[in-house]
């Protein structure tokens, strides 16, 4: 299924699209999913990103080809893990924000999961039963003060360094997914899925072992290399195989 959050007329909505026909719910599809009787073409809707997540828990340095083009750094033991903040969510089509001051903020292709229920401490064999479905993400880092702070709270959360969408797909095999980050028509991006040092149900497992994943929450899985500048009028794609792509374009704040 694609599962997807909508507006019209200045509301929201939620759906399943089907045939290029979004078949609207009565709910929200992480509670109960029970078909109204409405139907719309993805032309009369504006798509949002399609949760609301409570907390965005995101990994760092989860491909060996993006370890290596930061320097001679050693894989880590264990997923390196940070938060991004919900003031950085947007959706489809919205614009990122390059903020006052700004030296390089980059572009971060990456898979993310959404969680369907209650999540903690469940085993890697376990994870997918906790797991709603895939979507795009890109991981929008001020990369100068990042380096500066020697950790990434503050570069990866100015308000729009979260676009997620366009859809959350279920059902289908994460394992080996090509992944593209295209910026302003050139692939600047190009790996795949089974490339990940964890992937996602290990990723999910590990930190249901502290934090209490929550129906909504994503979980993001890293970036391959590749990522790089972007800068205002410029359009940057996440497209991921079986999945959709998300676009957004960038403007100064």
């Amino acid at each position: 299924m694609k599962y997807l959050r909508f507006e019209k007329d200045s509301a929201e909505g939620f759906g399943i699209l089907q045939d290029d026909k979004i078949k609207v719910l009565k709910g929200d599809f992480l509670e109960d999913v029970a078909f109204s009787d409405v139907e719309y073409s993805l032309d009369e809707v504006k798509l949002l990103a399609p949760v609301k997540p409570g907390k965005v828990i995101a990994v760092g340095l989860n491909y060996m080809d993006h370890i290596k083009e930061f320097g001679d750094r050693p894989v880590p033991k264990n997923p390196t893990l940070f938060v991004k903040l919900t003031n950085t969510v947007i959706g489809p089509g919205e614009e990122i924000l390059l903020p006052e001051g700004y030296e390089r903020v980059d572009f971060e292709a990456e898979l993310a999961v959404v969680i369907s229920e209650h999540c903690y401490q469940v085993s890697a064999e376990d994870a997918h039963e906790y797991i709603l479905g895939a979507t795009c993400l890109n991981d929008v880092t001020e990369r100068i003060v990042q380096k500066a702070d020697g950790q990434w709270t503050r570069g990866k959360n100015f308000p729009t360094f979260c676009p997620i969408g366009p859809y959350i797909v279920s059902d289908i095999d994460l394992s080996d997914l090509e992944i593209k980050a295209v910026l302003s028509g050139e692939v600047k991006q190009h790996s795949s899925t089974k490339h990940f040092l964890w992937n996602p149900y290990d990723l999910v497992s590990f930190i249901s072992q502290s934090i209490p994943l929550e129906p909504g929450d994503v979980v993001t899985t890293g970036t391959p290399s590749g990522v790089g500048p972007m800068k205002p009028g410029d359009t940057i794609s996440i497209e991921i195989e079986n999945i959709g792509t998300l676009t957004n374009p960038v403007i100064e704040a």
